[in-house]
């Protein structure tokens, strides 16, 4: 035991601190603190701790200690140690005494009490008198109560499940006898270390009924909490690592730590951390070590019927391993006839630790015991037969796995199976006849699309094509083309679908009547109206649309039902495109089924062009609602519905529900989709000017060259973040990449008449004034306005022009004349009031909160330099409103120009929103529990506190709620 002063520094040995900071025990450290009395003032408190190994236990105790530190306490530290069958008696009291004489107090003390000398004479030399243990126990309880005269004592002792009996009655007595002197006291032990025989479970199960005594068990430590100890221990770690740490280390510190160290590859446990957890094993009986090793063979659960059929042991034997297992706490009984490991990482290590022979028999056992079993899955028989090396086994179970995969809405994990399959027909030593490779490819290319990897469709059906002689069936070839084509027309990869179209119509025959033939038309259709060849394409897709009736193909009727829909918008008969699309939705919902998506995913684009911005959110919103519900969250049409669904709240100025939506916290997007969300996100921080948007660029960049609409929103929100640091030249360039990219990616670039207006008013605001410069930006400026006028003409022969694209052509030509006016051409004030006016007018056509509230602020800037002065106030104070409301920095920063800002510090300076955040703040709670108390994302919170702070101009939250108070911001 050490004891430690600030009077006594001489005691102090204990080293230095872990300096790192607590996470995820924030509120268990303020109970403790409370219970023992620290925060307080009253000492006094008698806590026992528990909690799995590595779950935390003695960092918590460390904080604690350093509280008690700060109070000015001491603190007397006494650590068990397992010394196996020879444990040392009071082995946690030795320290304390003998260390005690090293000082002048402490001689004093022992004079008093010399019923402890035969503890220093065994700290000295290792021998000592036989004790009398009463006389030993009262002066122990002397000696600290003495020691706790001057200040406080904080007496801690841990890893109690180690302890010799002599010491657990020594602590029992201390914990029972009331001590006159501010004395407080903590006792920790590894929970799951006592198993029914262990010495410390009665004892400690005494000391929790005291009512002097509280206790105080550490459970996992949420996901939240992982994630930010995996990050703090190393930085830059991908999505996917940090959800497989949080996934393997299930909320314990130390399983975390190991992880993080030894890196996250999948399928192996850190040597170190394996060692410790095969320990366990140690512990247990012949027969339970050997279940053990079987039911490691089956992952994390296995059956007990299952394991019966393993181990081929006699039921009362296999019930007597069992129950050593379970008392150890190396398996638990989690239902009435099953068995799991009390951690996943336990049950790697233990496979992990098997001979290579040993793994294939026990996998073969497996196959034996689950090929007829009723319950058994097939991917489960599917794992156990490849380990096994039965390939026909596998590949017949695996198909099985994928069948199912898809019909429970799994189309990752379909993809999965068929991959593996692929993989094992392509060895040579298995029979080609077992299963066809064309159709499982198709079948993999179909599940991609489904999971939201049109990419990985691609390649597939790329492979297989490569791999059919010359003389290959023509449907065979058919059939793969139009998997490449669903798949690739996905994507925005550099591949002439319609040349893969054209070539498979000519591979099937129109008669008879095939399915094949009815999807080849479907995707041939949707490729012309994708290249506004409207009257070709409804030729094909109604040919598809009376071939699906014929055939009773419902999937493909709904869904060319809906693009026919669609072509009716593209021909100017948008209402009837409405009514028919409402009917294919509840068509579908009526049959019970999810092929609506693309009808309401249409439905809510007409919404959206024609300006009815909230009628479009809430069906974007329930067509990636539908989609999640089906398993198909990533499909086409269920994520592009959510994908759009954040650009329509954005527009309307929801900003805190555009993060929700985009928020992935506990999933796993595909690449494509995952950059997606990242672009919408960036929105919302180009809009808060927060530079730190710009990170999102790493993860919306993935989809480069795959998705130009990524690239659209991704690059459009960071040619903003440049220019709000005057950064012109890497605006420029982002433009240009950007608008090169939509060029080889699209027939329909209306999308560069935002860009343009954008990267102009970015040029406005910061262009400088040399020669140079302002001819450079001249130049630029007539050329974006030919690029512009050209987009507008060519649309225009096809159908006017959507409400929003008439919107960003009257900001073009707005920021046109306010850039010449920069540059210093001449261009008449009144000529610049009515250009503004004209984009205010857009945008309230086509309801943008942002752009509107943008429009007017420089509508109110031309027209104080027209000299109406009051008008130009009241466009600014509505613009101020709106902006404040969505903490908009850089337009208050614009504002700023036109009427000093509100520096007052009162409640204006803050959004409704964030007085709720600060009010909770202030209370202590966590981003987490802010957000469950105001059900919003813990990110969201986080982004509310970060402004918070921000405004206040505070470091911490302590100084915010502090300032907030002082300000009158707090009720």
């Amino acid at each position: 035991m050490t004891v430690t002063s600030p009077a006594s520094p001489s005691f102090s040995e204990r080293g230095r601190p872990d300096a790192r900071p607590l996470v995820g025990r924030e509120r268990e450290l303020a109970r403790l603190l409370e219970l023992l009395g620290l925060s307080t003032g009253r000492p006094g408190g008698l806590v026992v701790l528990s909690g799995d190994a590595g779950i935390g236990k003695s960092r918590i105790v460390a904080a604690a200690i350093g509280a008690a530190g700060e109070r000015g306490w001491r603190v007397a530290l006494g650590q068990c140690m397992d010394l196996g069958r020879s444990p040392l008696p009071y082995l946690p009291f030795v320290e304390l005494f003998g260390r005690l004489t090293g000082t002048e107090e402490g001689r004093q003390l022992l004079e008093r009490h010399p019923g402890v000398r035969p503890l220093i004479a065994r700290s000295v030399d290792g021998t000592a008198p036989e004790p009398d243990r009463g006389v030993l126990f009262e002066s122990v309880h002397a000696i600290l109560t003495d020691l706790a005269g001057a200040r406080p004592l904080l007496l801690v002792i841990e890893d109690v499940h180690w302890a010799d009996w002599s010491s657990l009655e020594l602590i029992s007595f201390l914990l029972t006898r009331p001590f006159p002197a501010p004395v407080s006291m903590i006792v920790t032990y590894r929970s799951d270390d006592l198993h029914r025989r262990h010495p410390l479970r009665p004892v400690a199960t005494g000391w929790i009924q005291l009512h002097t005594v509280e206790r105080l068990e550490l459970g996992p430590l949420p996901d939240d909490a992982v994630r930010t100890l995996a990050t703090n221990l190393r930085s830059g770690m991908s999505d996917v690592e940090l959800a497989r740490v949080i996934d393997r280390a299930e909320g314990n510190a130390f399983f975390t730590e190991e992880l993080v160290a030894a890196g996250t590859v999948p399928g192996g446990v850190p040597d170190d951390l394996a060692d410790l957890l095969i320990l366990r094993l140690d512990q247990l009986e012949p027969a339970a070590r050997q279940v053990v090793r079987s039911a490691a063979v089956a992952g994390r659960r296995v059956s007990h019927e299952v394991l019966q059929a393993v181990t081929e042991l006699d039921p009362a034997e296999l019930d007597l391993a069992l129950r050593n297992a379970v008392e150890r706490f190396v398996l638990v009984s989690d239902r009435s006839d099953t068995y799991a490991f009390r951690h996943a990482l336990l049950a790697e290590a233990v496979y992990q630790d098997l001979l290579p022979g040993e793994r294939v028999r026990l996998h073969a056992r497996y196959v034996a015991a689950l090929r007829d079993h009723p319950r058994a899955t097939a991917a489960d028989l599917a794992r156990h037969a490849r380990a096994a090396h039965d390939h026909a086994t596998a590949i017949t179970a695996g198909l099985r796995a994928a069948e199912e995969s898809q019909t429970m809405g799994g189309p990752d994990e379909a993809v999965h199976h068929y991959l593996v399959v692929l993989e094992l027909l392509a060895d040579p030593q298995v029979e080609p006849a077992i299963a066809d490779p064309v159709d499982i490819t198709v079948r993999a290319a179909t599940a991609a699309v489904s999971a939201g990897m049109p990419e990985r469709g691609v390649a597939l059906a790329q492979d297989q094509l490569s791999q059919l002689p010359p003389d290959a069936d023509p449907l065979i070839r058919a059939r793969l083309l139009q998997s490449l084509a669903t798949a690739a027309m996905l994507t925005d990869l550099n591949i002439n679908v319609l040349a893969l179209t054209t070539e498979a119509m000519t591979l099937v025959p129109a008669e008879p009547d095939s399915e094949l033939r009815c999807r080849v038309l479907r995707s041939h259709a949707q490729v012309l109206a994708d290249r506004y060849r409207h009257d070709e394409s409804t030729r094909w897709a109604e040919e598809s649309l009376a071939m699906a009736e014929r055939l009773g193909l419902p999937e493909i009727a709904t869904d060319v039902s809906a693009l026919l829909a669609k072509l009716q918008d593209r021909l100017g008969n948008t209402e009837a495109s409405r009514a028919a699309l409402r009917t294919i939705v509840a068509d579908a919902r009526a049959r019970g089924d999810a092929t609506e998506l693309r009808a309401l995913y249409h439905l809510a684009g007409i919404h959206y062009e024609l300006g009815e911005v909230a009628e479009a959110l809430e069906l974007y919103l329930a067509g990636a609602e539908r989609a999640a519900e089906t398993g198909r969250r990533y499909a086409p049409y269920g994520i592009d519905a959510r994908i759009i669904a954040g650009v329509a709240a954005y527009t309307l100025g929801r900003w805190d529900q555009v993060l929700e939506i985009v928020d992935t916290t506990g999933e796993r997007p595909p690449m494509v989709a995952d950059a997606a969300l990242a672009a919408i996100e960036m929105y919302v921080a180009a809009g808060r000017g927060e530079q730190a948007g710009l990170a999102l660029l790493g993860r919306a960049g993935r989809a480069t060259g795959t998705d130009a609409v990524v690239s659209l929103h991704a690059g459009g929100a960071a040619m903003e973040l440049y220019g709000q640091t005057g950064d012109l030249d890497r605006a420029w360039h982002q433009y240009r990449t950007l608008t090169d990219e939509i060029d080889a990616a699209w027939t329909d670039v209306q999308a560069k008449i935002r860009l343009s207006a954008l990267i102009l008013g970015i040029a406005a605001d910061h262009v400088g004034t040399t020669p140079a410069e302002r001819q450079r930006w001249t130049d630029r400026a007539d050329w974006l306005l030919g690029q512009v006028e050209t987009i507008v003409l060519d649309a225009e022969a096809r159908r006017p022009l959507g409400v929003e694209s008439r919107a960003w052509v009257q900001r073009f030509r707005a920021e046109r004349l306010r850039l010449d006016q920069r540059l210093g051409l001449p261009v008449d004030s009144a000529a610049l009031v009515q250009a503004w006016r004209a984009a205010v007018a857009g945008f309230e056509d086509f309801p943008s909160v942002p752009e509107l509230a943008r429009s007017r602020i420089r509508l109110a800037a031309a027209l104080r330099l027209a000299g109406a002065v009051e008008e130009a106030g009241q466009l600014a104070a509505a613009a101020r409103a709106v902006a404040e409301q969505l903490d908009a920095r850089p337009m208050l920063a614009e504002l700023s120009a036109l009427a000093p800002p509100d520096r007052s510090g009162g409640p204006g300076v803050l959004t409704p929103r964030e007085q709720e955040v600060l009010a909770l703040v202030a209370e202590g709670l966590s981003n987490r529990e802010v957000g469950l108390r105001l059900t919003i994302s813990t990110k969201t919170a986080s982004v509310h506190v970060s402004n918070i702070l921000t405004k206040l101009g505070a470091g911490t939250r302590t100084e915010a709620a502090a300032l907030a108070r002082r300000r009158g911001l707090l009720g």
